[in-house]
């Protein structure tokens, strides 16, 4: 395990680094999730190994750190992450990013360009998402205020979304899942999806395909985004069906002539 410091009162974000050649590549985690526990398998794939790779959790999440001073828009935890990849000696690296994490790296991207060489988004959030009172993941954390949520309404969500997501939801800090839930339903500034279609470097979007058809497929197309339905997979497209999610990403991260 390896460990950068990335805030100025010194709270360290810390990954499950794996040797192997460059352009690095670099692992980051849902809401609530973490890398190692996401991502190890597809890493370890051989059409996947063989380069240097990052599985890195962001402040608040798994084995990092979790400041209850940090404000944990996607904004800071692109910085944050910007912060680890520099200490770590990454450049030019390709992200391969998961719903938030997705959103993350799609604002690393555009913050700190000389950072990310490729995007690989996994089923990731482009735009706002309307609060839902109830329901699971980002949209039912964020309806109610964070006090509520860190004296108890968290054992609601612990009910709603089931033992598998608690299993790596439980790692983190309160404040934090609170803080980045309700960031990510606010998005950011522009959103998401309009940073996506202005970068310039490879991009694609993998979303599972019972979803049917992403909202504005033909835009990100058109500006460049290659849009692959997986099929037989839910969200958790890396551990729906980790053979068809490792030759997408392996599709994805081939360069073209």
């Amino acid at each position: 395990m390896r460990s950068a410091a990335v805030t100025p009162e010194g709270d360290r974000i810390r990954w499950v680094e794996l040797p192997g050649q460059e352009p690095p590549r670099v692992y980051v985690h849902g809401l609530g999730a973490t890398s190692p526990a996401y991502f190890t398998e597809a890493a370890a794939d051989p059409r996947l190994s063989g380069h240097r790779s990052l599985l890195l959790d962001l402040l608040g999440h798994g084995i990092s750190d979790r400041p209850t001073h940090f404000d944990y828009r996607l904004e800071s935890h692109a910085d944050a992450v910007a912060n680890a990849l520099t200490a770590a000696g990454v450049s030019a690296a390709e992200l391969i990013a998961h719903s938030m994490g997705g959103s993350v790296a799609i604002v690393l991207a555009a913050r700190h360009p000389h950072l990310v060489s490729r995007l690989v988004l996994i089923d990731a959030n482009l735009d706002p998402i309307p609060r839902a009172p109830g329901s699971s993941g980002s949209s039912g954390i964020a309806a109610c205020s964070e006090e509520e949520f860190v004296t108890g309404g968290w054992e609601e969500v612990r009910d709603r979304v089931g033992p598998h997501w608690w299993s790596t939801m439980r790692l983190a800090g309160r404040e934090a899942l609170h803080r980045s839930a309700f960031h990510l339903t606010r998005g950011s500034d522009p959103t998401m999806r309009e940073l996506l279609l202005d970068l310039k470097i490879p991009r694609t979007f993998l979303l599972p395909e019972s979803d049917g058809p992403l909202p504005g497929t033909d835009a990100l197309r058109e500006a460049g985004v290659s849009v692959v339905a997986v099929p037989d997979c839910g969200h958790n497209i890396m551990l729906d069906n980790p053979e068809a999610f490792v030759a997408a990403t392996a599709a994805a991260l081939t360069p073209q002539d």
